[in-house]
């Protein structure tokens, strides 16, 4: 199991990443100034202005939630994990959420579904009572992965329908050769979280 521990700053990924990468600087130590901007997650395309959809209990028609995903602890903070080794956890200096990654993914999500059909598609924080379907799941990983020089989206789907009938499947999107910088892995999470959004999104619509 994977723990997230305070680490000095003489300790580098060098051993892990090569001598030019050091931990110290890529990874918060607690006291640094606040940073100059905050990450988000923004879709790569959205449903034009005066698009909607309708629903109906009679089934001529769809509605579909979109839930929040639940998260480790890791990703319950407005920081980005940096998986040093496989039993330890830093976070990437001056790369801060502007909230917790759950509920960016989880409007990124419901946009990136909005664009990919007519259904209506309910992603806001009140508990939805109109959907027939219900998506929802578990966000893995939204960080970056020392070792590979990668930035990891993975995210456990699973859909639920009136009738019973509940599908699962996990996606994962990456993007390698990325430096230990807020400024380069910000845009490689976006970037990854919106493909894997797609994918999910398509095999949501392929799942009635």
């Amino acid at each position: 199991m994977k723990t997230a521990r305070m680490i000095k700053p003489a300790f580098t990924l060098s051993a892990l990443v090569g001598a030019s990468l050091a931990l110290s600087a890529c990874v918060s130590l607690g006291g640094a100034e606040p940073p100059e901007s905050l990450l988000s997650l923004t879709p790569t395309a959205m449903a034009p202005a005066g698009s909607g959809a309708s629903h109906n209990r009679a089934g001529e028609s769809s509605a579909i939630a979109v839930l929040t995903p639940e998260v480790p602890a890791k990703l319950d903070v407005q920081r980005v994990p940096v998986n040093v080794s496989d039993t330890e956890i830093a976070y990437l200096q001056e790369a801060v959420w502007v909230e917790k990654p759950a509920r960016l993914f989880r409007r990124l999500l419901g946009e990136t579904l909005r664009t990919r059909g007519s259904m209506l598609v309910l992603d806001g924080e009140d508990s939805p009572t109109v959907a027939t379907r219900y998506l929802r799941g578990s966000l893995i990983e939204l960080g970056y992965d020392a070792p590979t020089s990668s930035v990891v989206v993975s995210f456990n789907a699973i859909l639920t329908s009136d009738d019973g009938t509940v599908t699962s499947r996990r996606f994962e999107a990456r993007e390698e050769g990325i430096l230990a910088e807020a400024s380069d892995v910000g845009p490689a999470l976006n970037r990854a979280a919106n493909t894997l959004a797609g994918e999910v999104a398509d095999w949501a619509i392929a799942n009635p």
